[in-house]
């Protein structure tokens, strides 16, 4: 029991200190538990194979694709509007949202539904998203409007009714919950303006650096020389090739790319097709060619074959009304051609940027000077910098002829922010079928088995650029650090340590009245909470709350309602609850931000409950 406790305190240290990551602390109290055979190998690492930690991976690639999609932003866009220009009505309005949603959902599916529209809408607000992030997750602890908003509201049902008394309503926590997300508001929008609001995001500092592809399309004045043309039935250009067309050299034109809508049967899997305008591709009705050049030409070659032009109308894939390039399958890069370099003073057809890397040259930029038109003819210089476009893969191969010239930026950076906004409809319809199959009982799915069908889905419909993009999204650090921590529950209740602390705070109180003992039951579940599980500590504390009140002759509902709310409101550690983890990646946060903030409204909370539970539901 001492060996466990002293691996627990050692952890505590570890991750107080931050010195080393903390998934790295949760390894090595793993392995502690392991080399004192206090577990055996099968139990140390149960938590790898853990529901809640299996969730989690669903979770982020779920919140993963909501982000790829663009669907955070657009909802993100929209609450936007209600909070307006204020600071602190975007708080409030994250913290109730996030409440609400927490009263019907899990608060892990609540913050991995809310953590990418939450990350959006700072971003949109231009507001660090550090001070949003921490209180979205003790938020979605904090609304414990329901019976299902919490494995802890269960288990106290459950005890109640084992016990002979009457069980819990759906609502019966709604008084408790309300006054939780009163309280945690008020607490937490000073400290999390005192403590988060000045946080730097290290990864995104040197960021700014890089043209992102807007400022490089608004930079080289692309969008005003780009026209959108259609194949209609009629066209004369169906089913005739690019090279066939020559356009270049008749009208001095250039195509950029042939967007083409998928209407097959496969229509749910994939919507939109980008394809570079390669010389041997065949027009068909439908297909969207997307031309740079001189206005009156363009007009021109439409009324030649017939074609239909777009500009000013919808465009075909997302409701849009401008004509901007899109950067779902085709990108666009600078690269700065060498002193050295081969190309010079070889003009723009020579250089064979289309035979040998099939990527378009759609502009030069010599000093101050953007050079757009006629570019066949035109010859390079040393420095020069070109503005290529071509798809992702081609691109990311340029940067292997370093002798030749620098590719400029990250490209494949910028192409990983690319959202795939006409994918949104399909990531809200998973989304929100995944909430249903959470929240009704009547669907025989257990929400692992919902988040696990979401997260494929995501994927299978095309939701992310590729498998991998999927993979990129999930945090390991945070979900070896959950998985590595649960274990030491089972530590803890293996050699007795847990009943030992529970039984000798809670009988030294007993004598001091319900008032006394029910604050001991709080604060010693809140405690172990802070090292183990919720749901565990409620199951160890539930019948020892009951068992202390029938001794004293006192109602055990307020008492279990102080092992509930304890074992849910605890905001002191990262690893106490699983919302904590999800966010401490992506808002940057150490140990002791937790400690910062969590603590005192740990306490502070505790405080209000143990003088408010009594009041609604009396000794």
């Amino acid at each position: 029991m001492w060996v466990t406790l002293a691996i627990l305190l050692l952890s505590a240290i570890g991750f107080m200190h931050g010195r080393l990551r903390s998934d790295i602390v949760a390894l090595c109290a793993l392995v502690a538990l392991l080399v004192f055979q206090i577990l055996t190998p099968a139990e140390a690492l149960s938590g790898f194979s853990n529901s809640v930690v299996i969730m989690m991976v669903g979770l982020f690639v779920v919140g993963g694709a909501i982000f790829q999609t663009g669907l955070a932003k657009m909802i993100s866009s929209r609450i936007l509007k209600l909070a307006g220009q204020s600071e602190n009505r975007l708080f409030l309005l994250v913290m109730l949202v996030t409440a609400g949603i927490g009263g019907f959902v899990s608060n892990t599916g609540t913050v991995a539904l809310m953590l990418p529209i939450v990350v959006s809408l700072a971003a949109s607000a231009k507001m660090n998203a550090s001070r949003l992030l921490m209180p979205l997750a003790f938020a979605s602890s904090m609304g414990l409007f329901t019976l299902i908003a919490t494995p802890p509201n269960l288990v106290i049902h459950e005890q109640l009714v084992s016990g002979g008394f009457e069980g819990l309503s759906f609502f019966s926590f709604f008084p408790v919950g309300l006054i939780c997300v009163v309280v945690g508001t008020i607490v937490l929008m000073p400290l999390s303006k005192w403590f988060l609001s000045g946080k730097d995001n290290e990864k995104d500092k040197g960021k700014h650096n890089n043209k992102s592809l807007k400022e490089l399309v608004a930079e080289y004045g692309i969008s005003t020389n780009l026209f959108r043309l259609k194949v209609v039935p009629t066209s004369l250009l169906k089913g005739k090739t690019i090279i066939q067309l020559d356009v270049r050299r008749n009208y001095g034109l250039n195509i950029l790319e042939v967007r083409r809508s998928d209407v097959s049967h496969h229509r749910f899997l994939k919507t939109v097709t980008q394809q570079l305008a390669d010389p041997n591709t065949r027009m068909q009705i439908d297909d969207i060619l997307y031309i740079t050049g001189d206005a009156e030409k363009v007009n021109q070659f439409a009324i030649d074959f017939q074609l239909e032009m777009l500009d000013g109308r919808v465009t075909e894939e997302a409701g849009k009304t401008d004509k901007s390039l899109d950067f779902y399958d085709i990108g666009i890069a600078e690269i700065v051609l060498m002193p050295s370099s081969k190309l010079i003073h070889q003009n723009i057809k020579e250089t064979g940027f289309r035979d040998k890397y099939n990527v378009n040259v759609l502009g030069i930029r010599r000093k101050n000077e953007y050079i757009l038109k006629d570019l066949g003819s035109e010859k390079v210089h040393s420095g020069d910098v070109l503005l290529v476009q071509g798809t992702w893969t081609n691109i990311a191969r340029l940067s292997q002829e370093d002798t030749e010239w620098v590719v400029l930026g990250q490209p494949l950076a910028e192409a990983a922010k690319v959202t795939l906004d006409y994918k949104a409809p399909v990531a809200a319809i998973i989304m929100i079928l995944m909430v249903c199959m959470m929240v009704f009982d009547f669907i025989p799915v257990a929400p692992v088995t919902a988040v696990m069908i979401a997260g494929l889905l995501m994927v299978l419909t095309g939701c992310f650029r590729n498998v991998e993009a999927a993979y990129k999204t999930i945090n390991w650090e945070s979900v070896v650090l959950i998985a590595a921590m649960m274990p030491m529950s089972q530590a803890l209740e293996k050699t007795g340590a847990s009943e030992y602390i529970s039984n000798t705070l809670v009988s030294g109180l007993g004598s001091y009245g319900p008032l006394a003992l029910m604050a001991g039951i709080y604060f010693t579940t809140s405690l172990m909470t802070m090292f183990i599980s919720n749901t565990a500590t409620a199951v160890l504390l539930a019948p020892i709350a009951m068992s202390s009140a029938i001794q004293i002759d006192a109602n055990p509902t307020p008492f279990l309602f102080a092992v509930a709310v304890a074992a849910s409101m605890c905001f002191a550690s990262p690893f106490s609850t699983p919302p904590n983890a999800l966010v401490m990646p992506a808002g940057q946060y150490t140990f002791m931000d937790y400690v910062k903030v969590g603590l005192p409204l740990q306490i502070i909370m505790g405080i209000v409950m143990v003088l408010v539970l009594p009041l609604l539901f009396p000794f």
